[in-house]
């Protein structure tokens, strides 16, 4: 039978087998770790990631905030001294650009707006947030430009198709349209005119 020394010396070799294997795996492990953080971290040096940026003044009031919502939108927007937001340049959630100006109180007073399928549209209203006046321009190459009165009723519509082909309409405060000039796709001018009581006006095509 093997002596008590022996016996402690072959405890002793395994121990230190063992302690050299878990020396091992905790330096793999931290190999691994090391790794993973480095994949995860910034690709650029000086990156910062944040959902939302926050600039105050000296005085601590919120001059400018820079972030996403849930939707997938962007947008950063200005604010005055007192905090309230008045300009914005944002992304919405279906990836249409905008720039908007506001009043104190945030009613819009102009936008600038592309929507998803490309089609501008600038309008701008008065300090109660009535639209007064729009233009646009459609997919299909025509344009649309719009005057309305106080309560933001079309009144004046000026436009061209999509073969250039321009028309003026102007409209009574019902909606009903009393007057329109067009020159059609051969270059004849028209001209239509409408009475309150209906009664129609059609003045000779000129070539």
């Amino acid at each position: 039978m093997d002596s008590i020394d022996t016996r402690l010396e072959r405890l002793d070799a395994r121990f230190r087998r063992l302690q050299g294997l878990t020396f091992a795996a905790l330096a793999l492990a931290g190999v691994g770790l090391g790794a993973a953080a480095l994949r995860d971290a910034p690709t650029h040096p000086g990156e910062l990631v944040v959902s939302r940026l926050v600039l105050r003044d000296a005085q601590g009031r919120t001059r400018a905030t820079l972030g996403t919502d849930r939707g997938g939108g962007a947008a950063l927007v200005l604010h005055d001294n007192q905090g309230r937001p008045r300009a914005l340049l944002g992304l919405g959630e279906d990836e249409s650009p905008r720039l908007r100006f506001s009043t104190a109180e945030g009613e819009s007073l102009a936008e600038l707006m592309v929507f998803s399928d490309e089609a501008p549209r600038l309008t701008l209203s008065n300090s109660g947030g009535v639209e007064l006046f729009s233009v646009g321009l459609q997919v299909d190459g025509s344009s649309r430009l719009e005057l309305a009165d106080a309560n933001g009723r079309p009144r004046a519509i000026l436009g061209a198709d999509e073969n250039g082909s321009p028309g003026l309409l102007l409209v009574d405060r019902r909606g009903q349209t009393r007057a329109a000039l067009r020159v059609g796709h051969s270059d004849e001018a028209s001209l239509v005119l409408e009475g309150s009581d209906g009664e129609v006006f059609r003045a000779p095509l000129v070539q």
